[in-house]
């Protein structure tokens, strides 16, 4: 059953991807034009502000109830099956310029290699840093506290004559128990998409307006076409599995 804040986002995330799909098509009838690289950089501007629109959108939503990202009923199984922290993993895109190196759709320069090697090291430790932090959150559901909470509930339930003044001291404490919670995970989603943006703002301040354009059709290539598969797969039963490690090679370019 959807949450008010989920049914809100569902809407916005369908119109979301609309939205991303009509740009996709601009970029890969703009990249066959051969348009002045001012035209370029106005297009690839526009769409990195409609990302940034998206985690406007999401935080705004998170900060009423963060919960709806971590099982978002607006994706597809394929898609909560490749989501890392309630999004896509940033390091992802490395292998999206690699495909993009080994098609032949951009050459690199030697300097633009170093820096995006650079980049993917960097954003690597620092999905390790959110990835512990996700860790420490899920180990605090099961520290001291939340454990003596769990016994005291336990202790009134059998103890019929303080079972309202008890109850109504527990369902005190554990509001405060989940706010720690649900606040911990809101952090730990913010950092995995702050991640997520440097990751694609770091490679897009490497390559050229051209090689953007390139590179931002492969992204949004990517993620429509995962999100066709996953709800063709979830309307029918039965269908062939999808080898997620062809996307790039055999797909995008």
């Amino acid at each position: 059953m959807k949450s008010p804040v989920g049914e809100r986002f569902s809407e916005f995330f369908d119109k979301w991807i609309c939205q991303l799909d009509g740009y996709l098509q601009q970029l890969v009838r703009v990249s066959r034009e051969g348009l002045s690289e001012s035209e370029h950089q106005t297009l690839v501007s526009k769409l990195t502000a409609h990302y940034k629109e998206y985690y406007t959108v999401k935080w705004a939503a998170a900060h009423e109830d963060v919960l709806v990202f971590y099982c978002p009923v607006w994706l597809s199984k394929l898609e909560n099956a490749c989501s890392w922290l309630t999004g896509w993993k940033p390091s992802m895109i490395f292998g999206v310029v690699e495909s993009m190196r080994r098609k032949s759709v951009a050459e690199l320069t030697e300097e633009q290699v170093r820096k995006i090697e650079q980049l993917r090291a960097k954003i690597k430790l620092e999905e390790e840093k959110v990835e512990r932090e996700m860790e420490r959150q899920q180990v605090a559901m099961a520290d001291r506290k939340v454990v003596e909470l769990v016994r005291t509930a336990r202790r009134i339930r059998n103890e019929e004559l303080v079972v309202v003044v008890g109850n109504h001291q527990v369902e005190g404490l554990v509001e405060v128990a989940l706010k720690g919670v649900l606040a911990g995970l809101e952090r730990v989603m913010k950092a995995a998409d702050c991640v997520r943006l440097k990751a694609l703002k770091g490679v897009l301040d490497v390559l050229s307006p051209s090689q953007s354009l390139d590179f931002l059709a492969g992204i949004c290539m990517l993620q429509i076409q995962i999100r066709k598969w996953g709800q063709n797969r979830d309307n029918q039963k039965g269908s062939n599995p999808i080898i997620l490690g062809e996307l790039h090679n055999n797909v995008i370019f």
